[in-house]
């Protein structure tokens, strides 16, 4: 086992190659849903039922996909290294494919919590409706961050990348605030890695390396160099 520590910072582009569609591939359409309509609060005042069957498509989606080659790859890191993954997906193929610790900062889609007493989370694979409550009698929502909401786990994530000896950036457009704004802890002077077929422009970072291939192809390449 190496010393380092490698940070994996993930978006919406680590799991495009398992079949779960990103934001940013539909002109900010989602199932012909606007994100505002099905992932903001407002748009849960407006429309609960919407809004509960939207994430309960999202769930039965995941039930059906499985992780990709990145995904695993990213597990293999941790025969030599010691890995921490921020990701920015609500999706649980890192954790199926074997990495240990993943920090969720936009929360999680297997679970739901309390509109009420927000600190009521429970596991939740199957279908969520109206009248599905917390122990304390109040409705049930989507344990994801909305629009518009606090990130709760942004300062923890802010923590783990400031102890970065390497940094993986996959499949995110580093445009979402305050996520993007993660890369900005890390040392300047640590190798930095950057996996996306369409790398954003305006990256301007010390030492990084760009890999403009997929999660599926371009994380296996650099987890093989790494392993050597």
């Amino acid at each position: 086992m190496r010393n380092e520590r490698i940070v994996i910072l993930s978006g919406a582009g680590m799991s495009a190659d398992s079949g779960l569609k990103t934001f940013r591939d539909h002109n900010g359409l989602w199932e012909g849903h606007d994100v505002m309509e099905v992932a903001s609060p407002q748009g849960w005042y407006n429309n609960q039922d919407l809004v509960l069957e939207f994430y309960n498509q999202r769930r039965r989606n995941l039930r059906e996909a499985q992780p990709n080659e990145g995904h695993y790859a990213l597990a293999k890191l941790e025969d030599q290294y010691e890995v921490k993954i921020v990701t920015q997906n609500v999706d649980d193929l890192h954790e199926r494919a074997g990495s240990m610790e993943v920090l969720h900062i936009h929360g999680e889609l297997f679970k739901v919590r309390s509109t009420v007493e927000s600190h009521l989370i429970y596991d939740w694979e199957g279908d969520l409706i109206k009248g599905d409550l917390c122990e304390e009698g109040h409705q049930l929502r989507p344990h994801i961050v909305w629009f518009g909401e606090a990130v709760p786990a942004i300062e923890e994530a802010a923590h783990i990348c400031s102890s970065a000896d390497i940094l993986i950036i996959i499949g995110t457009s580093l445009e979402v605030y305050p996520a993007a704004g993660l890369i900005h802890y890390c040392h300047p002077e640590i190798p930095k890695y950057l996996i996306d077929p369409r790398i954003p422009s305006g990256v301007h970072l010390d030492n990084l390396t760009c890999i403009s291939k997929s999660a599926k192809n371009g994380v296996p390449e650099l987890v093989g160099k790494l392993l050597k």
